[in-house]
């Protein structure tokens, strides 16, 4: 099994326009289809709830390792074992890389989701399955986001 989950879509915007989609919480969890309570800040857990239909009852839980202006932005989430649970701190965490690239015509955006060998095993292969599925809707979603915002 893969390890990594790499997704990469051409975006017809300026990096600037990505940048803010990407980083403004309100903004993201637009696109994401979440309800994110405060705004993202390196260091610091980011809460809220997923709003996509079907997931409500996922928490949002990301702790914000980095933000390298309109180039590079970076959180770690957990993949709970039990997503009913009232919260997600102890489960295992994966990191979630957006990267920028200014290109003809707007902006290269790649998504790296890696560190899924720190899953247990027995859930390692939904995981990586999921999020992969995951990753790919949330490409279209940004994308149209972008076209129409």
């Amino acid at each position: 099994m893969n390890d990594r989950i790499v997704k990469t879509i051409d975006l017809k915007a300026p990096v600037s326009r990505v940048w803010q989609a990407l980083t403004d919480h309100r903004e993201f969890g637009n696109w994401f289809r979440a309800k994110i309570d405060q705004p993202f800040v390196v260091g610091e857990i980011s809460t809220g709830h997923i709003t996509y239909p079907g997931y409500e009852f996922y928490k949002w839980y990301a702790r914000v390792l980095k933000m390298d202006h309109e180039r590079y932005f970076a959180f770690e989430w957990p993949n709970p074992a039990d997503p009913h649970a009232d919260s997600y701190a102890n489960d295992p965490m994966t990191l979630v890389e957006f990267t920028l690239e200014a290109i003809d015509g707007g902006t290269r955006l790649t998504i790296t989701e890696s560190g899924f060998e720190s899953i247990p095993e027995d859930r390692r292969g939904n995981a990586f399955r999921d999020n992969d599925g995951g990753w790919t809707q949330q490409m279209k979603n940004i994308e149209v986001h972008i076209a129409h915002g």
